[in-house]
């Protein structure tokens, strides 16, 4: 009774999502190919056909793969698609790397994707935020208030859970992928986001998936690497063998000392770094 009860309140999410897209006149999504927004995308597509298109940014803090991936899907899945240029990096607040960063990115973000949507005639904006995020610290929704950026799947009431079984029931390849943010939320706070840092991180990365490791991070302090792997696949790391590969891979991008976090993977780990006030604290 719980599974039928449970599938037809999905359903009914599922078809408020739909209504609400439908009422949206032509529509911009903020795509950056993980489940989220790509559900948002093809549902918006299905919705609005040639009135909607997906819009990914693209700079120094993407991964290649994960970029070239996205674009894929979009591809696989017919959704109209379109690569724009953001200058975070250019940006000292966000450089600085304080507990604001992710606002100036969207800031960034919706800046441009706003001009886009004026010259090119769409009525709005809209990226993947559900209502699991209501619970982190994700300055990054402030900035999407600002810019009045609409938010369909929370506003449909659907969490993370929900959106992977609407994406697997849809068929979409996307449906159970990794969590994946910019390469800039593996910098310390208070350590400078740079391009040299963010390739290191990106090839160090790399170098973890071509090992079979599926979900992970590479967290960058300093001197010091602290390599995240999902608790599931912490076995396979924990080897003497697979020791003496990581100090290899590491201390060659630049590291001096190579540590494993015996916690495994978490999403927003850095963010336990940051002290009450810095949590707090609204960007300026």
């Amino acid at each position: 009774m719980e599974i039928v009860t449970t599938a037809v309140v999905l359903d009914q999410k599922a078809e408020r999502l739909r209504e609400m897209l439908a009422g949206r006149g032509r529509l911009i999504v903020a795509y950056s190919g993980g489940v989220d927004s790509a559900f948002l995308a093809w549902m918006a597509h299905r919705v609005l056909g040639a009135e909607m298109l997906a819009l990914i940014a693209d700079s120094a803090s993407l991964a290649r793969t994960h970029l070239e991936d996205a674009l894929a899907f979009a591809r696989e899945s017919g959704i109209p698609i379109e690569v724009v240029a953001t200058q975070e990096l250019e940006n000292p607040a966000y450089v600085r790397n304080d507990a604001t960063r992710c606002f100036h990115c969207k800031d960034e973000l919706f800046t441009v994707l706003e001009r886009y949507r004026e010259a090119r005639g769409f009525d709005a904006i809209a990226y993947g935020v559900n209502t699991d995020d209501a619970g982190d610290f994700r300055p990054g929704q402030e900035a999407a208030r600002q810019h009045h950026v609409l938010a369909p799947l929370l506003e449909a009431g659907l969490n993370k859970a929900e959106i992977r079984e609407l994406a697997r029931r849809a068929e979409l390849r996307v449906w159970d992928k990794p969590a994946s943010a910019c390469l800039s939320s593996r910098v310390e706070y208070g350590r400078a986001v740079t391009p040299e840092a963010l390739s290191v991180i990106e090839r160090g990365e790399d170098a973890l998936r071509a090992m079979g490791f599926r979900q992970m991070r590479v967290r960058h302090h300093g001197e010091i690497v602290r390599i995240e792997i999902a608790r599931e696949e912490l076995p396979r790391a924990l080897t003497a063998e697979m020791a003496r590969e990581f100090t290899s891979v590491f201390k060659q991008l630049g590291f001096k000392f190579v540590t494993l976090d015996l916690e495994g993977f978490r999403s927003g780990s850095m963010n336990q770094l940051l002290s009450a006030d810095e949590l707090l604290r609204r960007p300026a």
